[in-house]
């Protein structure tokens, strides 16, 4: 048995993936992903704002949307 390519190893990895998006990612879509309640994934999005990421916020279709710009 192989281990999927395509998934991101950590679930933090699977964050920064969907924000990396062009249309980013809603808090619901970062949830679904992560598997994580929202007040846990907002916690994450503090933890990689304190490790130098650069997370945007937007909105669209009524709800808040993160992407990350660069890391430093």
């Amino acid at each position: 048995m192989t281990k999927a390519i395509d998934k991101p190893a950590t679930k933090q990895a699977q964050l920064i993936a969907l924000m990396q998006r062009e249309q980013g990612a809603t808090l619901a879509e970062l949830v679904t992903a992560t598997g994580w309640l929202p007040h846990t994934t907002r916690a994450a999005l503090t933890g990689l704002r304190k490790k130098g990421y650069v997370i945007d916020k937007a909105t669209r279709d009524n709800a808040t949307c993160y992407s990350i710009q660069m890391a430093a």
